[in-house]
């Protein structure tokens, strides 16, 4: 069964001992992302803090941070891995449902216009010790529309608090919303915005994947809900939003505006600032008008250092995109594809294939960074025989040690698009929210037209059953 919002979600994960309240008083400042954080890195529960300093209303974290949740978003097996789920993601996403629109919706229990407006009336957490301000926007989903053709994009674009009035968006450079921005720049007319916090997980996970430019976000989650996604009208905005959004932000962009905006301690473990810890030209929201529930949550991610509830939504996400878009350019024998979480969920990709052809594996490499997932920050492309175990370290090391001749199998490409949040990117060289990448791809399969291959040591299959069958004689307690 689809969650029809946040709460479903949260009851859900507490059903399955997979949430933690949080009933002791917590700073905003500080504090709760630190627990956040702490309690992330022993692979523990969400959490939901029910005290924050100076507030009614709790915020949510760690929503993704260990494959179980992870698993339990798109309602499967808590066993189930990140291929597994990714397997899933493109099955279900074959056939794409259109989102339904209704009159109204639990978005819009409270309504404040215009001086009533006040985005500190919520908890927003201040994250890091250098963060230029409080995050209002980390799990979040920004609402856009393109002028010209009605395209609409639902995209996750971290947002700071300027004033009670104002925040601060980080739309980098030939992202979807900024493809947006800029036709209304060459318009003359401002971008209506909505940001909605507080969804059903699949729309949270749908917003931070990477589609094709002209695709909307809402066709997915309906697919991988297996019913539409319910939006309403904004009460200032011509956008469809989430008609059980815990809280939404309506306001317009100047698209040629800018103001100083971050440092923000991102997904890649570093500030974000280009260079030493400082503020960087953004865009900026004007918000005219916030709907909310009755209590809402707030929900918040952590990000910084991995692996957070960010590094495993894009490690889904970006698997479960790049194994589709694979399979839509017809390349075959694809077996597992892998992002793995500790890279960001998006810089190393690795794919098994079973080879069909010489070449095979090249072409496999080379697919992947034509892809719309992968040429935008993946660096490094390992290909592996359908033997190994991407989710495997151990195995794809092994493959790489093993069956790889750096200058038979290791091939550099110059140049590629980058996200300028790529620290390996000196500062001066990713200006202006622009980076440039090289790549690499490493072929760590044995060459397919080898007539004679070295044999992999194996066990006897027959007796490891026996022996499993045993293994309390062996072991007694």
């Amino acid at each position: 069964m689809p969650y029809k919002d946040l709460r479903d979600f949260i009851e859900r994960l507490e059903a399955e001992n997979e949430l933690k309240r949080i009933k002791a008083e917590v700073d905003w400042y500080l504090e709760l992302s630190h627990i956040a954080k702490l309690n992330e890195e022993e692979k523990g529960p969400a959490l939901l803090f029910e005290n924050v300093k100076g507030y009614k209303t709790p915020v949510f974290t760690s929503a993704f941070s260990t494959t179980e949740k992870l698993a339990l978003t798109l309602d499967m097996p808590k066993t189930a891995t990140i291929p597994e789920m990714a397997r899933e993601w493109v099955s279900r996403t074959k056939e794409k449902i259109p989102p339904k629109t209704v009159s109204t919706g639990p978005c819009k229990e409270n309504i404040d216009m215009d001086e009533e407006v006040d985005l500190l009336k919520f908890p927003v957490p201040h994250m890091f010790e250098h963060d230029g301000g409080r995050y209002i926007g980390t799990a979040c989903c920004v609402i856009t529309k393109d002028p010209e053709t009605g395209w609409i994009n639902v995209g996750t674009y971290r947002q700071m608090v300027h004033d009670k009035r104002t925040i601060g968006v980080q739309i980098l450079r030939g992202k979807d919303a900024d493809l947006h921005r800029m036709k209304y720049a060459e318009r003359g007319e401002p971008m209506p915005v909505a940001v909605a916090i507080g969804v059903d997980p699949v729309i949270f996970t749908c917003s931070s994947t990477l589609f094709p430019p002209g695709e909307c976000e809402y066709d997915y989650v309906g697919a991988l809900r297996g019913s539409p996604v319910e939006v309403v009208k904004g009460e200032t905005v011509d956008l469809p939003i989430p008609a059980t959004a815990e809280i939404v932000l309506e306001g317009e962009i100047d698209p040629k505006a800018l103001k100083d905006e971050g440092p923000f301690g991102e997904y890649t473990g570093y500030y974000s600032a280009f260079g030493a810890p400082g503020p960087s030209p953004k865009p900026f929201a004007k918000i005219k008008c916030v709907t909310y529930r009755d209590n809402p949550i707030h929900w918040t991610t952590t990000v910084g250092m991995p692996i957070t509830d960010t590094h495993m939504i894009q490690s889904l996400n970006r698997t479960s995109t790049l194994w589709s878009q694979l399979e839509a350019l017809g390349v075959p024998g694809i077996k597992s594809v892998y992002l793995p979480p500790a890279s960001g969920g998006r810089f190393i990709a690795i794919v098994s294939v079973k080879q069909l052809k010489p070449g095979h594996a090249n072409q496999v490499g080379t697919a992947v960074i034509s892809t719309p997932t992968g040429e935008y920050g993946i660096k490094v492309i390992i290909v592996v025989d359908d033997d190994i175990d991407p989710t495997n370290m151990d195995e794809v090391l092994w493959a790489i040690s093993m069956r790889c001749q750096p200058l038979r199998d290791v091939q550099i490409i110059k140049r590629g698009r980058d996200t300028s949040l790529d620290p390996s990117i000196p500062a001066a060289e990713r200006t202006g929210m622009i980076a440039i990448t090289s790549r690499m791809i490493i072929d760590a399969t044995l060459p397919y037209e080898w007539e004679v291959k070295p044999t992999k040591v194996a066990l006897n299959e027959e007796v490891v059953k026996r022996v499993k069958a045993k293994w309390k004689e062996y072991f007694p307690q």
